[in-house]
């Protein structure tokens, strides 16, 4: 595979996978959180949000290999 396809591909991938974990950390704090307070709330966007972190590291790295 071509260095520009899997380029492309990558950032398919990597738009995708980003959408659709931002809409199911938003799904799951709006839903399991309306009761909690402040700090649990913080906690949870905290660790959710830094949590999309290697899974895109996975694919950037897999976008930047060398062609064989």
């Amino acid at each position: 595979m071509s260095e520009s396809t899997r380029k492309l591909i990558g950032m398919i991938a990597l738009l995708v996978f980003v959408g659709f974990y931002s809409l199911l950390v938003m799904a799951l704090g709006s839903s399991r959180l309306t009761n909690s307070g402040w700090a649990v709330e913080l906690a949870f966007y905290a660790v959710a949000g830094l949590l999309w972190v290697p899974p895109a590291v996975f694919i950037i790295r897999w976008m930047q290999k060398p062609s064989a």
